[in-house]
């Protein structure tokens, strides 16, 4: 579905029937990047929307550089279009950040908060990683196929991508939406910058932290650190899961979501 937002349009999906849950996705990602598993296991409990930042897929771009407040200022607006005064909502990595900002910025709409594999940037934050240079390197080549191998490696556990099965539904969804590299670097960009770890110490929303500790693309101490800062949130550890916790272990961060919206979390 289209949301049009004055000259521009953002896309989302709906599905599901139950309290509100909104999905704020990651950078590269896109509404597919969930995968149909988790997806479908949220929607027996929540009224699920999940969407396309700016520049991803159907989602007009805006020419310029954006920063990590732009897109939380599209997710209010995606909230108020819906017509959801407040709802749950998780975030994961870049989407992590624009949960951050939102929760910061406009508390009252967000009933719950999931943060998942994020970062929040200040002292004891790190950006450090082996997985964001492997992914460039293999796309500087501009080979597709060695691009998507190597974001596969990265953001998966040794574990998990050791069943050669789980590859091709990765490869798919990958390849399903487009996400312009100009869009992914601009992503990036904004991610550099963030710095929310000042005023996290003022959320009061009912939070839960998720990392998994083979996170290569952000490292399990960047989760340790968000937590350590909101007064409540709970930290979920993954041991030996990687950056996409929610493909390795589905119907762990299921159960994690709904207790926390049903204040058992």
């Amino acid at each position: 579905m289209i949301l049009t937002l004055g000259a521009r349009q953002l896309y989302y999906e709906r599905r599901g029937i139950g309290e509100p849950l909104l999905l704020i996705m990651g950078m590269a990602g896109h509404h597919n990047t969930w995968g149909e598993p988790f997806l479908s296991a949220l929607a027996e409990h929540f009224d699920v929307v999940t969407f396309d930042h700016r520049g991803i897929g159907e989602s007009t771009d805006v020419p310029g550089d954006f920063s990590i407040v732009d897109l939380a200022n599209d997710t209010v607006a995606l909230l108020e279009a819906l017509g959801w005064e407040s709802a749950h909502v998780m975030g994961i990595s870049l989407g992590g950040m624009v949960a951050q900002e939102l929760v910061l910025d406009v508390p009252e709409m967000v009933r719950t908060l999931v943060i998942g594999c994020s970062y929040c940037g200040g002292e004891g934050s790190s950006l450090a990683a082996p997985g964001p240079t492997a992914m460039l390197e293999a796309m500087s080549t501009g080979d597709v196929e060695a691009s998507l191998r190597a974001a596969y490696l990265a953001n998966l556990s040794p574990a998990y991508t050791a069943d050669e099965a789980h590859y091709a539904p990765f490869h798919d969804a990958a390849l399903s939406v487009p996400a312009p590299v100009q869009v992914i670097v601009r992503q990036a960009q904004a991610a550099f910058v963030h710095d929310t770890s000042t005023r996290l110490p003022g959320v009061s929303t009912p939070t839960a932290v998720i990392h998994g500790t083979a996170d290569d693309m952000l490292l399990y101490s960047n989760g340790q650190q968000i937590a350590s800062l909101i007064p409540t949130a709970a930290l979920h550890t993954f041991d030996g899961v990687g950056h996409l916790f929610w493909w390795e272990r589905p119907e762990e961060t299921v159960t994690i979501v709904r207790e926390l919206a049903l204040g058992l979390g």
